[in-house]
């Protein structure tokens, strides 16, 4: 069984995001629009219960393939039964062009995301960032590259990936310091 923080931090990263392809699909396969808010909230409700257990390895896949089932099922409980809104729903799943299209868009958003994050660090850690994640070069060549000391490019990536992941997860994306140990000891008591 997966831990409750396990289970959150995936259905944010894994999920959450596909919301919006979610939402055109459910709008897409529903005739009364005003239920896509419900549907998505109850398919959201099965894929966290699902989830607990395991999490599954196509984290896209099994969203899309559970709101299918999710609207069929619906779609037969109901009073009055459209044959044809059943069988539409049950030839009905994201095509591969529309997933890869939804795939690209996401992906660029997220790029996009991720360039806005490291614009927002300080000049040198935004280049010790540049230089170890995406041009590859390893603690000591990042170092020579910008004539610091390896332990002062650790830190700056410490510093960096700290305020890059809390500014993808909607924070501030500041750095934050924490005093260091010569700035406390001259503090008097």
């Amino acid at each position: 069984m997966i831990d409750d923080k396990e289970l959150k931090a995936w259905f944010f990263r894994e999920i959450f995001p596909l919301e919006p392809a979610l939402t055109r699909y459910i709008r897409r396969n529903w005739r009364n629009e005003s239920d896509a808010v419900d549907l998505r909230q109850d398919i959201y409700a099965k894929i966290y219960t699902a989830a607990r257990n395991q999490l599954p390895l196509n984290a896209r896949a099994f969203l899309f393939a559970t709101a299918r089932n999710h609207l069929i099922n619906t779609a037969k409980r109901a009073k009055i039964v459209s044959f044809d809104l059943v069988a539409d729903l049950e030839a009905s799943f994201p095509d591969a062009a529309a997933v890869d299209l939804d795939r690209q868009l996401t992906a660029r958003e997220e790029l996009r995301r991720v360039q806005a994050g490291l614009d927002r660090l300080p000049p040198r850690c935004r280049q010790v960032m540049i230089l170890r994640r995406i041009e590859g070069l390893s603690a000591k060549e990042a170092a020579d590259h910008l004539n610091i000391s390896v332990s002062t490019v650790e830190q700056q990536m410490a510093h960096g990936l700290r305020a890059l992941a809390n500014f993808m997860m909607g924070g501030s994306g500041k750095i934050r310091r924490s005093p260091s140990r010569t700035a406390a000891k001259r503090e008097p008591s």
